[in-house]
């Protein structure tokens, strides 16, 4: 079962373990039922791309891979630092709150 993610899609994170840590970067894309996260230029892996008709010239190609989604930390678009995030139900929605300032995050 698919736990619920508190971090989504164009979110700023910033990493916290790895060997990645202290960058802040934007979220790609997420995959909730691993609960992992593709992170603009972080977890860096080289893939080996065959020649195909679209891409005649093969090769090695660097793309962002995965990192789990405890290795990173939300940044509050408000106070400006990462932070833990807590919900709290308003007008029968969930809405994502920083803990450090107190405000919304969505």
């Amino acid at each position: 079962m698919a736990k619920s993610m508190t971090i989504r899609k164009g979110d700023r994170v910033k990493v916290v373990t790895g060997k990645d840590k202290g960058k802040e970067s934007r979220v790609l894309r997420v995959y909730p039922d691993k609960e992992r996260l593709v992170v603009e230029h972080v977890n860096m892996v080289k893939k080996h791309q065959r020649a195909t008709r679209r891409q005649p010239k093969g090769g090695i190609l660097e793309i962002e891979g995965t990192i789990h989604m405890s290795n990173v930390m939300l940044i509050c678009p408000n106070c400006s630092q990462a932070t833990r995030v807590d919900r709290k139900r308003e007008e029968g929605t969930r809405v994502r709150v920083c803990k450090k300032c107190g405000r919304d995050i969505d």
